[in-house]
């Protein structure tokens, strides 16, 4: 799979659909006939700024189709919530599932937008009660609300986070249940997941957001293999290189990986695969 790249100017995600999905996907378009993988994940899968995100990679060195479902900023809700991209990966030789933040999935204290998770709808009269001296109506996305939140009491928002990191943990299980088929489930960090008794960020931590060894421990009984990526120094200190986007797009390309570590997860991820296929 390649991609032509015309000048300077920001990339060409070939934007497509599937089915009667109503998301969005990168293109080119690949063909769902039977014996190919498929890839549910966020920012990172989809492979923002990147001429071929590690998908592509995988498909070049496994020599079999690999189908994009990556969404940008998206939590589990994206893909359990969509009837066909479960029955997509249902149907698939393997299913590589990355792992996301928990803070982009309705939960008992708010509700998140069921395609742009991203997004914060409503807070619940729960989290209302708990945080009486905020204003919720001013928040449109979850990040900017719980880091309010965490700077307006450490001590209350504990509860918040607690209640994402069961949700998390149902929500992954109850999505891995519904395939029956391989699943591979993809740790891509600058770090290594905390074990639980560990994880005291100085604020609301670094993404994948409150994911925790021992919650990463319990969700991978149910799948078929785990790869874990701790994005190299070297890779890291490529920067943006070769990533493509336009002026005002620097910052945000800024803080993702960039295309030596997608190199990194293709390269992990293609042992696995090969390993589960042999």
């Amino acid at each position: 799979m390649t991609y032509e790249v015309l000048g300077p100017g920001p990339l060409d995600y070939l934007p497509c659909r599937y089915g009667t999905s109503r998301l969005i996907f990168r293109g080119p378009k690949r063909s769902l006939d039977p014996g190919y993988v498929a890839f549910l994940g966020g920012t990172e899968t989809y492979g923002k700024f990147i001429p071929t995100p590690f998908p592509a990679l995988v498909e070049r060195a496994i020599n079999q189709v690999c189908v994009n479902f990556g969404q940008l900023n998206a939590g589990i809700d994206a893909f359990s919530r969509d009837p066909f991209v479960l029955e997509a990966a249902a149907r698939a030789d393997v299913t590589v599932i990355q792992i996301l933040g928990a803070q982009n999935l309705t939960n008992r204290f708010y509700s998140v937008h069921p395609r742009r998770n991203d997004r914060f709808v409503t807070a619940s009269a729960v989290l209302k009660a708990i945080f009486r001296d905020v204003d919720f109506s001013e928040f449109h996305f979850n990040k900017h609300m719980l880091d309010h939140l965490y700077h307006v009491s450490a001590e209350r928002f504990y509860t918040v986070r607690q209640e994402l990191q069961e949700a998390w943990v149902a929500r992954m299980l109850l999505l891995l249940q519904q395939i029956p088929g391989k699943t591979v489930l993809l740790w891509l960090a600058d770090h290594a997941p905390e074990p639980a008794s560990a994880y005291a960020p100085d604020g609301i931590g670094a993404d994948p957001l409150f994911v925790t060894r021992d919650m990463i421990d319990r969700v991978s009984e149910s799948a078929t293999a785990l790869v874990e990526v701790v994005i190299s120094p070297e890779a890291r200190s490529r920067g943006t290189e070769g990533m493509l986007f336009n002026e005002m797009e620097e910052a945000a390309a800024a803080k993702l990986p960039g295309p030596f570590a997608h190199r990194e997860v293709a390269q992990a991820l293609a042992a696995c695969l090969n390993g589960l296929q042999t």
